[in-house]
């Protein structure tokens, strides 16, 4: 079963209400997971011809609920990258050193070199989503005229979403293939997943009491994702919203989507060989066979 990206992309009519959590789907999860297996090994492919070429980047961001399944989805696409490709960061509560810099800062600084996947687990997303819901954290930030939550009015978080389309942009031009996919579970969904993190002893350290504090506020973080989303969904930087409630489907999804966007970048290739090389072939070949 083939997924295609356009049936998942964020446009301006995009509602996040109405988007589904789950698939109505034939295969069972081993035949995803055996899809997947072979859908990664193909990225692997492009990945080391990707490195060879070395004139693109490719930036994939993932966003969602807690317990969506980020930390494992990461884990299994990129798998059967070579790790010499691919970097992954998770971004956490800023540190003092990066409270001293503008809010992309910390991001631009980990943004993957030409020849390699950056994979973010939470972006730079995070400061105009959990910050228009908890709009104290950005008074730590010590911006000029901003000295109380009430001088963080609408045209405040637009004028960082600008800022985040033209740093999305900006890097677009100068050769970052661009992915953002926000992982889509339901809230029953994510109910029984907290329960499973603290029914498991080995799953309790990834429970915080504040998970369950973020929880009343889905709403509203709803809210603020669909408005996000659809403000900062471009062809150069699109959004992805992938059914989530399903973590091997979900998986599936995102690897062929990756690999449908890679699919179309044709000049990407490995580069030739030079003309000494080709000229003194067969000679190379013959001293190392006869050492």
């Amino acid at each position: 079963m083939n997924f295609y990206k356009k049936d998942f992309k964020v446009n301006q009519n995009f509602k996040l209400n109405n988007q589904p959590t789950n698939l109505n789907i034939t295969l069972s999860n081993k035949q995803l997971k055996k899809q997947l297996k072979k859908t990664r090994r193909e990225l692997g492919e492009i990945q080391n011809t990707l490195y060879a070429h070395a004139k693109y980047g490719v930036l994939i961001c993932f966003q969602g609920m807690d317990s969506s399944g980020k930390d494992s989805l990461i884990r299994e696409v990129f798998k059967d990258f070579n790790i010499r490709g691919v970097v992954a960061h998770s971004f956490k509560k800023p540190s003092a050193k990066e409270l001293q810099h503008d809010f992309l800062w910390r991001h631009y600084k980990a943004l993957p070199e030409r020849g390699k996947f950056g994979v973010f687990n939470r972006s730079h997303y995070e400061n105009v989503l959990i910050s228009q819901i908890h709009p104290s954290i950005v008074l730590n930030e010590n911006l000029p005229n901003i000295n109380q939550v009430e001088d963080l009015n609408p045209g405040f978080w637009n004028r960082r979403l600008q800022q985040i389309n033209n740093f999305e942009e900006h890097i677009a031009d100068n050769g970052m293939i661009i992915l953002k996919f926000f992982l889509n579970i339901s809230k029953e969904e994510q109910r029984k997943r907290l329960l499973r993190r603290l029914e498991k002893p080995s799953k309790n350290w990834k429970f915080a009491p504040e998970d369950i504090e973020e929880r009343q506020l889905w709403n509203s973080y709803i809210d603020v994702y669909d408005n996000v989303m659809r403000k900062t969904s471009f062809s150069h930087a699109p959004w992805y919203c992938i059914p989530s409630n399903n973590k091997h489907l979900s998986r599936l999804i995102v690897s062929q989507i990756i690999l449908e966007t890679m699919h179309a970048y044709s000049d990407i290739k490995s580069p030739p060989v030079t003309a000494t090389v080709k000229k003194n072939l067969d000679k190379y070949i013959d001293g190392l066979q006869l050492e």
